[in-house]
């Protein structure tokens, strides 16, 4: 085979995986950098037993995005904030335009204060369940960035509770700063690491503070024991399950497209890890989803 070939093959979308029987939520994904129609993607999802998605959105275009398609559709909920990397961008500039707002002159604090500000507008819409995310990400931005990134960090532990919504955390190479800020800030009612990162003592000291612990398709990779690990040690109570598609596809796909109807891959890796059924985990995920991010018993709204 061709590299060409390879590398087409990668662009192909993974197979409909086998449905759940006991419906879940994507927890995590954003629809806005995928491929096709939000009404396919539902459908998609749907079809595989995922019938609730929280959009989530990263900067106030994209969290504008996610409040606008969670109101048009009833089984969709949204996620404002900006991403921990953003805030960085917005005060210092972003000129080789990594970002998807393309290349940005330094706007300073000013400049943060006003996105915040449209967060915490969209934050009280009824459509949005959660601002995030947010959180610290030592990864990708330098030290430079840290000082913004904790300024927005609090900032956004602020809306959520004076919103009433769930907080859901980006945590990049920072565990004990996050776990840290949210000590001393006095965290939410309901708070989710989205895309859990820690390992099994990590988990436990979450459990301790009654933080969800969201985990993605890449608890399925060789390398990451820690997180089976942490999702064999974690409540089932505390527990949710993401894509954060179009990112970290679970294998034996990993590298080609992520979407919520590869949900049910990453609930069975999950289930197997903790040595249960996946009916009786997927049960526990459905109930968690839902409790955190209010929507009752995970029914569809009305959006008229």
């Amino acid at each position: 085979m061709s590299q060409s070939q390879k590398k087409d093959d990668r662009s192909i979308a993974p197979p409909l995986p086998e449905p759940l029987a006991v419906p879940v939520a994507d927890s995590h994904t954003h629809l806005d950098m995928q491929g096709g129609t939000v009404e396919a993607a539902l459908a998609k999802a749907a079809s595989v037993g995922v019938t609730n998605l929280i959009q989530v959105g990263c900067d106030v275009n994209g969290s504008r995005w996610a409040s606008d398609t969670a109101q048009q559709h009833a089984n969709v909920w949204a996620a404002v904030a900006l991403h921990p990397n953003e805030a960085p961008r917005i005060v210092h500039g972003d000129p080789d335009g990594w970002s998807r707002q393309g290349a940005r002159q330094a706007g300073g604090q000013q400049a943060l204060e006003a996105a915040l500000a449209e967060i915490d507008a969209l934050a009280a819409l009824p459509q949005v369940r959660a601002v995030g995310e947010t959180g610290l990400d030592y990864f990708r931005t330098g030290p430079e960035g840290v000082a913004d990134q904790q300024l927005s960090f609090r900032r956004h532990i602020d809306i959520a509770k004076r919103h009433g919504k769930a907080l859901v955390i980006h945590d990049r190479e920072a565990h004990a700063d996050v776990l840290r800020i949210l000590d001393e800030e006095g965290a939410p009612d309901r708070v989710v690491f989205h895309c859990y990162s820690g390992d099994a003592a990590m988990a436990k000291l979450c459990a301790d503070k009654g933080y969800y612990m969201s985990f993605a398709g890449n608890v399925t990779y060789k390398s990451a024991q820690d997180l089976r690990d942490a999702v064999a040690v974690a409540p089932s109570e505390l527990l949710l399950v993401e894509t954060d598609a179009p990112f970290l596809t679970p294998m034996p796909y990993r590298g080609r497209p992520n979407a919520p109807y590869l949900i049910p891959v990453t609930v069975r890796a999950m289930a197997a890890a903790r040595r249960v059924t996946e009916d009786e985990l997927a049960a526990a995920l459905g109930a968690n989803t839902a409790r955190v991010f209010a929507y009752g018993d995970g029914s569809a709204r009305d959006t008229a």
